[in-house]
């Protein structure tokens, strides 16, 4: 049984806040700055060029992937680090339509993150004889015809928590003879996932929200063995080569999803992962899911009880449930401003929601009720209703 207690201790929380924005932004694990010290001062300081020997540096993006790899039940030597997500969403991409060259459709769904539509539409505008087809969420599998090439879905929708079904979809791509790229950003660190035993062709996401990594933690990508040495990476970068220090005029691509490397690998942040990756040294995946829909039903019970205005934007179903909680209201950003106020961290989305995400890592139900305790204060006495918080900040 995991012990959230101990898992809570390992993080530094500012006193009086109710953190429910780890799916935003994961908060600071206690080792972090210690093991980014060390890393700054006795191997940068102390080892200046020789780290990347000496400290092992080049190794960090295959040995994390790895240690990721664990959470997101991929094989091993399957995942790799580096760079951001949608630097891995374009290569996944790219090299599902390179895979499926006689099909010219990437087809996703108007919950997916804008992001990876943008780096879709990007792709079909430079390869110019592809399309993106964009269908709602719960039109995605009958979408699924032999035309497409690749479906591309964020298992958990950002806004809502609507979460996608990642056997099924996978096997109505495979029947089609699609291949299938699944986007984790909510979900690694979030709720078991199951690359390998559901069949995902490619995956990828992001490391700052629930695996806490820090702002601008780099990103992963996954590549399923069976595609490992087919698999053509459009970014030929000089880390992804067989052989970076032949210096060869002429691109080589590394064995697996080494090849999947582009640039030089951002070794400080990745020490700050290297240390938030050791809170999850003892956790049952399992556990974390049964305690996350503990938590978010407390959370959805209490809300509904205390905010008749709120409207849920979450599926009530386990199964079709993230780790987040988000409710629709046309104020939504003044209400967030006026939690914030009071300790309570969340955050908006355009247009009307209020999201709050729900990590039991360092959440518990005590912080659970007296933050549906406090969002019914502010509804009911309309403390969201002033001028400063309506002026929108550059992020929301």
């Amino acid at each position: 049984m995991t012990d959230f207690e101990a898992t809570r201790a390992m993080f530094d929380l500012p006193e009086g806040v109710i953190y429910l924005d780890g799916n935003s932004l994961g908060p600071l694990p206690r080792a972090a700055a210690a093991r980014v010290a060390g890393c700054v001062t006795e191997e940068w300081g102390g080892m200046l060029i020789t780290g990347w020997n000496r400290a092992g540096w080049m190794e960090m993006p295959r040995r994390l992937g790895d240690r990721i790899g664990r959470l997101v039940g991929a094989e091993p030597g399957t995942v790799v680090l580096g760079d951001t997500l949608s630097i891995k969403v374009f290569q996944a991409l790219a090299a599902a339509c390179e895979m499926r060259p006689d099909r010219r459709v990437i087809l996703s769904d108007s919950g997916n993150f804008p992001s990876d539509l943008y780096m879709a539409e990007g792709l079909c505008r430079m390869l110019g004889d592809r399309e993106l087809r964009v269908v709602a969420p719960e039109a995605l599998e009958d979408a699924i015809d032999e035309s497409v090439a690749a479906i591309l879905v964020t298992e958990v929708d950002y806004r809502t928590g609507r979460r996608h079904d990642m056997a099924a979809l996978t096997a109505r791509a495979h029947a089609a003879g699609a291949l299938a790229i699944w986007d984790l950003a909510h979900s690694a660190g979030a709720l078991p996932v199951r690359l390998a035993e559901e069949g995902a062709d490619f995956a990828v996401g992001c490391t700052y929200k629930y695996l806490n990594s820090g702002p601008g933690g780099p990103a992963f990508i996954y590549v399923a063995p069976r595609h490992g040495e087919r698999a053509v990476p459009a970014l030929s970068g000089w880390l992804g080569h067989e052989a970076p220090f032949a210096f060869d005029p002429a691109y080589r691509p590394a064995r697996g999803v080494e090849r999947m490397r582009v640039g030089t690998p951002p070794v400080i942040q990745m020490a700050a992962l290297d240390a938030a990756l050791d809170v999850w040294e003892g956790v049952a995946m399992a556990d974390l899911r049964a305690r996350s829909l503990e938590l978010t039903d407390l959370f959805i019970a209490e809300v509904e009880a205390r905010c008749p205005d709120l409207v849920l934007a979450t599926p009530r179903t386990h199964e079709r449930r993230g780790s987040q909680v988000s409710f629709r209201h046309p104020e939504a950003y003044p209400i967030m401003q006026a939690l914030i106020a009071r300790g309570v961290i969340g955050d908006f989305r355009a247009p009307d929601i209020l999201r709050f995400g729900f990590t039991p890592l360092y959440i518990g139900a005590s912080e659970v009720s007296r933050a549906a305790e406090i969002l019914g204060e502010v509804m009911a006495g309309r403390l969201w209703d002033r001028e400063d918080y309506r002026r929108r900040a550059a992020v929301t």
